[in-house]
């Protein structure tokens, strides 16, 4: 069985989104909360950010789980999203645990280990054409690691939360984050 099998058969996932304001880190931990509810789960999302909204520190939790949530804040993630190299010191800490750190490596220095996952977030999504969709092509790629929750179950959050051409630019965001980290 592969790492994702196993995934794909856990009941609880838990998911920690750090980076800074402006990221839109917020914002992805409530979609990807929302799309669990979606699948049938139960979900809890929390979020913390400095009192600059943009460019302070910003971060979002999100659990979610087949069974009852009690405690609403992450205490072993499956994965960790850091998109600055705050974020990355902040939760480096857990990759002892057996954490899975995905990084913007756009914007943080490689990070070397079995459990380390580099992609070039902001670039990618320039190229796209749209540098905000960053959280949006990590949150494709989260979703195809963890297998936390369903890409149409994603979609079906974006195409509700934005406008059809936002939409189509976020699902194509998504689409592009799934594809390179199973690209790898």
């Amino acid at each position: 069985m592969n790492e994702r099998q196993k995934s794909e058969n856990k009941e609880r996932h838990e998911v920690i989104l750090a980076g800074s304001g402006g990221q839109g880190l917020v914002l992805a931990g409530i979609i990807l909360a929302e799309a669990a509810i979606r699948d049938g789960k139960n979900a809890v999302q929390t979020q913390s950010y400095g009192i600059a909204s943009r460019g302070g520190f910003s971060m979002a939790e999100v659990i979610c789980d087949r069974s009852e949530i009690i405690y609403p804040h992450v205490e072993a993630p499956d994965m960790i999203l850091a998109m600055t190299a705050e974020a990355l010191l902040k939760y480096r800490h857990y990759l002892e645990k057996g954490s899975w750190l995905l990084f913007d490596s756009t914007l943080v220095a490689a990070e070397v280990g079995d459990k380390c996952i580099g992609l070039p977030l902001t670039k990618m999504a320039d190229e796209l054409g749209h540098v905000g969709a960053a959280n949006i092509i990590a949150l494709g790629a989260i979703a195809a690691a963890t297998a936390m929750v369903t890409r149409d179950s994603l979609e079906a959050i974006i195409t509700s939360r934005f406008s059809p051409r936002a939409s189509e630019v976020n699902i194509k965001a998504l689409a592009l984050g799934a594809t390179s980290l199973t690209a790898r």
